[in-house]
């Protein structure tokens, strides 16, 4: 495993972290099966951990907090959300700031965190959704003041709207937010544009999320899939996204090399950028802990399938489906 220096912090992570959305209440999610990849995961060097209240209502978090304590004598950075006090992801312009993060809840959830991690000091917090409209209010900033005087977190920073790779700039430039998570992938390129240049401007940690699309980049993903009832993934393939984000994979596929897979391909992709401190791919079963480690070996994508690559970029909008 290699490591990177996140932004101002310090900290030397792991270029593959370990996304929890996925034992948080998923279909097909099963907590023995979880454990025993987090464990692997740490094993084979992975030091950073993703999860939110809002993944199962704690129930990764308390997962996490589990893990922790198995693996006491070293040190796994630990990285958590708040929720929307409206419970509506994502943020919307419409959305006031009274009904998403005032001050009470901020406090209030941090200390559900803290509870179910079994810690005292969480090493990075972050809003789970956020609306630049809301930067200028000095409510937030003075919260996240009093929670490391309080010494509960270390670090705070912002979980950004999907395909909204810009849409808190404003709160980065009060330098208050030590970090930003935002999803970048073969497909989801905008983040080089604006807000990569500008975090290593000022030393802003980046976690990548959503390294392979939900899915699509894992060459899993077909227009004829289906998921389970109630499986959050069908909400977000809905017909029109399905059936594009499938023939967007299709072109893909001739260029896999031969003794990669398309999922190796899509963190290779990420990892080439230094910008990039950690990626948070979910990875609940064994072989998805094995094959995603086992990218960070300092072996890069070779320059001309790269810039093929780029050639894959797709600019989404938000839509009513894009949570």
């Amino acid at each position: 495993m290699n490591f990177r220096q996140f932004g101002r912090t310090q900290w030397s992570v792991s270029e593959i972290g370990y996304g929890m959305w996925g034992m948080g209440g998923w279909k097909e999610s099963d907590d023995q099966e979880s454990e025993r990849a987090l464990d692997l995961a740490v094993e084979h060097g992975v030091n950073f951990f993703d999860t939110a209240w809002g993944y199962g209502e704690g129930h990764s978090e308390r997962l996490l907090g589990k893990l922790l304590k198995r693996h006491s004598q070293q040190k796994l950075y630990t990285a958590s959300k708040i929720p929307p006090k409206n419970f509506q992801w994502p943020a919307r312009p419409t959305y006031r700031f009274e009904d998403s993060y005032p001050t009470e809840h901020v406090k209030t959830y941090t200390e559900k965190t803290l509870q179910n991690l079994g810690v005292e000091q969480i090493d990075l917090m972050q809003f789970h959704t956020w609306d630049d409209g809301w930067s200028e209010r000095e409510e937030w900033q003075r919260a996240i003041e009093d929670l490391k005087k309080e010494g509960k977190i270390a670090a705070m920073g912002i979980s950004m709207n999907r395909w909204e790779p810009e849409n808190g700039m404003e709160a980065l430039k009060t330098g208050q937010i030590d970090a930003v998570q935002v999803i970048y992938n073969i497909f989801d390129q905008a983040p080089e544009d604006v807000l990569f240049p500008f975090c290593d401007a000022h030393n802003i940690g980046i976690i990548a999320r959503v390294p392979f699309d939900e899915g699509t980049l894992t060459g899993n993903i077909t227009r004829d899939t289906v998921f389970p009832e109630g499986d959050w993934r069908g909400t977000y393939f809905v017909p029109e996204n399905l059936a594009a984000s499938a023939d967007r994979a299709d072109l893909l596929r001739p260029l896999v090399p031969e003794n990669m897979t398309m999922a190796e391909m899509a963190l290779r992709f990420i990892l080439k950028n230094k910008s990039v401190h950690t990626i948070i791919p979910g990875m609940r079963k064994h072989k998805n802990v094995l094959s995603n480690v086992s990218c960070s070996d300092g072996a890069y994508l070779e320059a001309t399938l790269h810039r093929e690559l780029q050639s894959h970029r797709w600019d989404r909008k938000p839509t009513a489906w894009s949570q």
